[in-house]
């Protein structure tokens, strides 16, 4: 019998990517068994563009959900995927947390299926995102490692997410996730081949707040000062923006000095910290 997937797709004044993404979904060569689109609080025509294809394809449905406007990183996304993810049921063996401005292969789930089915130590899976460049061409959204899964597109076995206690409503919850993973003993796969379009360049829609919330999510996460420091200063690197260091820690020590909660246990982090610290020494090991 062949896996069953269902997706949760939160959305917020999605209008003018959201058709692109559904119709790359009805396209694919393995149809879903549920679509789950939550219309969050949008003020543009997402919910009308939805219910087009709710008409055409019934496995496809639409919840409005009424949330803040404010669009921090993590929280709001999450808290809206809870809410489609909260009428699944158990009547599936991969759920998708998949955002609203994508254009998927058209064997996109259907290679993802064999990575599940092939192996069943593996928790998560996932491709790679592209974004269109100034001269029209698709590249490589250089932000992270390639060992892990953009957020935008998660596919999680439905043992594997009861595991790691479903998915934090904090900036972050794309990281723990995957750390939470290792942590149990799961395995996280990404497949090059599967090229993703992201429309809209990450955190387009943060507001001034979000450049504090990565450290805070550092923090969250039990890196501690020197992990957070390095991890700070390879992401201001990569989005060629070095201002964001002094952000990043800024971020870093309010948290600290409020004493906000941790997303993991002390264990969980202990672990976290330890796993840091061995991709880091593999990976200057390859650069020596």
């Amino acid at each position: 019998m062949r896996l069953k997937y269902v997706i949760v797709i939160p959305a917020h004044n999605e209008a003018q990517y959201i058709g692109l993404t559904l119709e790359s979904l009805v396209n694919q060569t393995y149809l879903p068994y549920k679509v789950i689109v939550v219309n969050d609080n949008s003020t543009d025509n997402t919910a009308e563009i939805v219910e087009e294809f709710c008409q055409k394809h019934t496995y496809i449905s639409l919840i409005n959900n009424v949330s803040e406007a404010e669009h921090l990183p993590g929280s709001k996304v999450i808290r809206a995927f809870q809410v489609g993810f909260d009428t699944l049921g158990k009547d599936y063996d991969i759920v998708v947390k998949l955002d609203a401005d994508l254009i998927l292969p058209l064997a996109y789930f259907e290679t993802i299926l064999e990575h599940f089915d092939e192996d069943m130590g593996i928790g998560m899976a996932g491709g790679f995102a592209y974004i269109e460049n100034e001269k029209g061409q698709w590249v490589l959204e250089n932000l992270t490692d390639k060992d892990h899964i953009r957020g935008a597109f998660k596919a999680y076995r439905r043992a594997c997410l009861e595991e790691i206690g479903g998915l934090k409503p904090a900036m972050g919850w794309d990281t723990v996730d995957e750390l939470l993973c290792h942590y149990y003993g799961w395995k996280v796969v990404t497949d090059a081949r599967l090229i993703v379009k992201h429309l809209k360049p990450t955190g387009a829609n943060y507001n001034s707040r979000a450049r504090y919330k990565q450290g805070e999510a550092f923090y969250s996460l039990g890196y501690g000062f020197f992990i957070t420091s390095i991890s700070s200063a390879k992401l201001a690197f990569m989005k060629k923006k070095p201002g964001l260091f002094f952000d990043y820690m800024l971020g870093y020590f309010k948290a600290l000095w409020s004493r906000k909660p941790l997303l993991v246990s002390s264990d969980q982090a202990q672990f976290i910290r330890g796993y840091r610290w061995q991709k880091m020494k593999q990976k200057l090991a390859k650069t020596a």
